[in-house]
């Protein structure tokens, strides 16, 4: 199990409150929901991170080359991504 910390955390009451029923219509902690929640967060920004850092790879123009082809042609060779 990785190491903890502790951090005195303040809500408004009335967030606490939504908070402690969440916690337990989940099956789990208060604590344990709340760093579900703060992970998360953290992952969705991490992943808009990722994806706003790899769009400023892309090449738009052979991206609409591509998708506007006539007839629905299937792909070509070359047309494989990039890693």
């Amino acid at each position: 199990m990785s190491e903890t910390t502790t951090y005195p955390l303040r809500l408004p009451k009335s967030l606490k409150a939504e908070v402690a029923k969440m916690a337990k219509r989940d099956g789990t902690s208060l604590n344990q929901f709340i760093s579900m929640a703060v992970a998360e967060k953290i992952s969705a920004l991490e992943t808009e991170e990722f994806f706003r850092e790899r769009a400023k790879r892309a090449n738009l123009k052979v991206f609409e080359d591509i998708l506007y082809r006539q007839g629905g042609e299937s792909p070509r060779e070359g047309d494989e991504v990039e890693r």
